[in-house]
């Protein structure tokens, strides 16, 4: 039965506390996210629940979609979630608590205590450090899937801005088609005024024309845009190549073995009436809580940076949106006064050719 059990594993990246579900069958993501709210206090409207991929959970799908069968096992695969109404991730994070006797030692490094009781008690403070160090990897893989959001969001960005890009070339092009051929048209009219076929409606009908051409041209211009897409893309680039991109966990994993090679040494030890004191333990324990202390500050920092900036993109698509519609609808304004023209200079012809 155990192993028909589906439990996900949800990281609040806005607290750094995990929590888990165990998921009802068939169970629909909005029922899983109606229980997150309940939990965290995040409105459903406003979570972005993010796999290790980068890739935003599907409302479509069951809430099954979150636990993945893979190589490392149904119970280690997390999935994260962030805070749409928030950019800046300041916390308060929760942090692993000292069990008591651990915190007993952290108190007193000096106490003198048994070999015997002393190797429970390390073995504890062991797992404490392998748990701060772990408690960071996840933290740091959740910075990582906001990365990967951030990216798809700029693909996405890029797909919109070459697309208006290449509407708005078009559209020049097509401005600039209309402008030769009108003022050709007009020429020519005013050369065969005095001997040929008129119509004052018409000139005016072309010279208005020729005006809201001129207006279309303000829908081609989209310089604006560029250049916030392109100090997006340059904020973008040098957000991966920050230091605080890549993990910072070395120190934490150096405390980590020495943690460990300090505990197999104890227990070397000839337990029959030995005493010792925890100071180097202790030691490593402090040292270990203020390193991830550090580089947490450094991680919330980054991605505090990685959602400001894929907020612009969030803000900048709409824009690109109107862009986009407002060239589309001065290009078929054009196409339309073309067909206009051409269909009066044909029936100008049909009138000169009965004339004569």
């Amino acid at each position: 039965v155990l192993f028909l059990l589906q439990i996900v594993h949800i990281l609040n990246m806005t607290s750094a506390k995990n929590v888990s579900f165990l998921l009802q069958p068939e169970e629909s993501l909005h029922s899983l996210q109606m229980r997150i709210e309940y939990e965290t206090g995040i409105t459903t409207g406003n979570q972005e629940l993010l796999l290790e991929t980068g890739i935003c959970l599907d409302p479509r799908k069951p809430a099954s979609q979150c636990v993945i069968d893979g190589v490392r096992g149904w119970d280690s695969y997390m999935v994260y979630l962030f805070d749409k109404s928030k950019t800046v991730y300041e916390g308060p994070f929760a942090s692993r608590s000292l069990s008591d006797c651990v915190n007993y030692i952290v108190q007193d490094s000096k106490i003198q205590l048994p070999v015997s009781q002393l190797r429970k008690v390390w073995a504890e403070a062991v797992h404490y450090v392998i748990g701060l160090k772990e408690d960071y990897s996840r933290l740091f893989q959740g910075q990582r899937a906001a990365m990967l959001s951030l990216l798809r969001y700029n693909a996405n960005l890029i797909k919109m801005k070459n697309n208006m890009v290449s509407a708005s070339q078009q559209l020049k092009a097509k401005l600039e088609f209309f402008h030769q051929s009108i003022h050709l048209d007009l020429e020519r009219y005013s050369d065969q005024m005095a001997y040929g076929i008129s119509s004052e409606k018409m000139l005016k009908a072309w010279k208005e024309m020729e005006e809201k051409a001129s207006q279309c041209a303000q829908a081609e211009d989209i310089g604006y845009l560029d250049e916030q897409i392109m100090a997006l893309h340059t904020e973008i680039v040098e957000l991966q190549k920050s230091p605080y991109a890549r993990r910072q966990g070395e120190v934490m994993e150096n405390l980590e073995q020495r943690a460990i090679d300090l505990y197999k040494q104890l227990k070397t030890r000839p337990p029959d009436h030995a005493y010792s004191d925890s100071t180097d333990m202790v030691k490593i324990i402090v040292q270990t809580v203020q390193s991830q202390d550090r580089v947490l500050k450094e991680l919330f920092g980054h991605l505090s940076k990685l959602l400001g900036c894929k907020q612009k993109i969030i803000d900048l698509l709409p824009k690109i949106e109107v862009a986009l519609n407002n060239i589309k609808e001065a290009d078929n304004s054009v196409m339309q006064m073309q067909g206009k023209r051409q269909r009066e200079i044909w029936h100008l012809l049909k009138i000169a050719c009965v004339s004569s």
